[in-house]
């Protein structure tokens, strides 16, 4: 009944109100759950950026909160699909199901495996209302459809839930549902090729000693907050590993790629020249800290400064700055340029949190100016006063 056009209309007119707000009027539809209105309501509000095609369409049915907070975003998603290729691949774990309709885009025959009678309906329907053809939906175990399919996948995909009934939240893999881990050896029975979703909050070496076969490892960010790591599996594979990063922003995606445990050279050093850089989250993520420098041919600050400079300016996948002034951090020099001011504050191998520093000197948030309080080759507490060029 939530597909009643008058419903559907009332759901339309109050998109991005206040659902606490709405809670306390009367229900105008007193034949249909108050509460799973004002769910569709809140549920089609965070779809907006989120799933723009889904928000797009008519007649789609939103799952429960955790199910929309779990799902991937309509971009991560077809960063996914883009490493993905051939004629059938197997969702173990396929919720709302973003994921699987990008996939198939890249493959002729994908199964959705929903293990939630009523979440997997819902899936169901919506590919039906976004014209998808090429998608079946199976809700049982995904274990038991793997195996009574019998079938030999170009890939299977795993999303496991990070969410224990005992533990709560959780984070490495042998915790989460599927467990992964023990079951490794039956998925690489049915495919050659495995790719998993794992929090961003996994340590990558965490993951490495829980895995094994790991071609690539790709470090989803989206407008620069890391959303996902996707292991890339392959039978057999025991060479390097790539570690691959990819930044989605809104005009472009920056990307890059390097060998894990590949060194050939120690980064260069130097002190503040006139252009600095600070890397993306997902490079941050990556650990790549030495790599990044070399392969842009940039000086760092410091060994665990992570922040690095040159003389001319170059592209780089994150953002830079023109160094305006370099002072030391000290009571005099605090006091003469920055105390009583505003400025955007970050903290890179520096003892001070962000706070502390604004409250001491009484710094403003925001700004045109942004303060980099870090440490020097000669160990020296500095700050950089910059303005940004990206």
């Amino acid at each position: 009944m939530i597909l009643d056009s008058q419903i559907q209309q009332f759901i339309n007119a109050n998109i991005g109100k206040s659902i606490s707000t709405l809670a306390l009027q009367k229900n105008p539809f007193p034949t249909v759950d108050w509460i799973s209105i004002l769910n569709q309501i809140e549920a089609k509000t965070k779809a907006k950026d989120k799933l723009p095609n889904w928000f797009a369409s008519k007649n789609i049915i939103y799952p429960t909160k955790i199910s929309l907070e779990q799902t991937s975003s309509e971009k991560t998603a077809s960063y996914k699909a883009s490493i993905v290729s051939g004629e059938c691949l197997i969702d173990l774990t396929g919720g709302f199901g973003v994921d699987d309709y990008y996939f198939a885009k890249e493959i002729k025959k994908v199964v959705h495996c929903e293990i939630n009678q009523e979440l997997s309906n819902i899936v169901k329907h919506n590919f039906k209302q976004l014209d998808v053809t090429n998608i079946t939906c199976y809700a049982e175990d995904s274990l038991a459809t793997l195996l009574s399919l019998n079938t030999k996948w170009d890939w299977i995909y795993i999303d496991p839930s990070r969410r224990n009934d005992a533990k709560g939240k959780v984070f490495m893999l042998k915790d989460c549902l599927p467990n992964v881990p023990e079951n490794l050896e039956l998925y690489f029975k049915n495919s050659n090729a495995i790719l998993i979703k794992t929090a961003p909050l996994l340590d990558i070496s965490a993951g490495l000693s829980e895995l094994k076969n790991v071609k690539a490892i790709h470090i989803i960010a989206l407008e620069n907050e890391v959303k996902e790591l996707l292991w890339e599996l392959h039978t057999s594979y025991c060479g390097n590993i790539t570690i691959k990063t990819a930044n989605i922003l809104k005009e472009k995606i920056e990307t890059f790629d390097f060998i894990l445990d590949e060194q050939d050279k120690l980064p260069l050093f130097s002190l503040p020249l006139k252009y600095l850089y600070e890397a993306n989250s997902a490079i941050m993520k990556s650990g790549g800290f030495d790599h990044v420098g070399l392969f842009y041919n940039l000086n760092k600050l410091h060994k665990h400064s992570h922040l690095y400079t040159s003389e001319n300016l170059i592209p780089f996948p994150g953002r830079v700055f023109e160094i305006q002034k370099t002072i030391l951090y000290s009571k005099t020099e605090m006091k003469k340029y920055l105390e009583n001011t505003q400025a955007n504050i970050t903290t890179r191998n520096f003892p001070d949190s962000v706070d502390s520093i604004r409250k001491k000197w009484k710094i403003k948030e925001g700004g045109n100016a942004y303060c980099f309080f870090t440490t020097d080759i000669n160990n020296h507490k500095i700050v950089l006063i910059c303005t940004k060029i990206k």
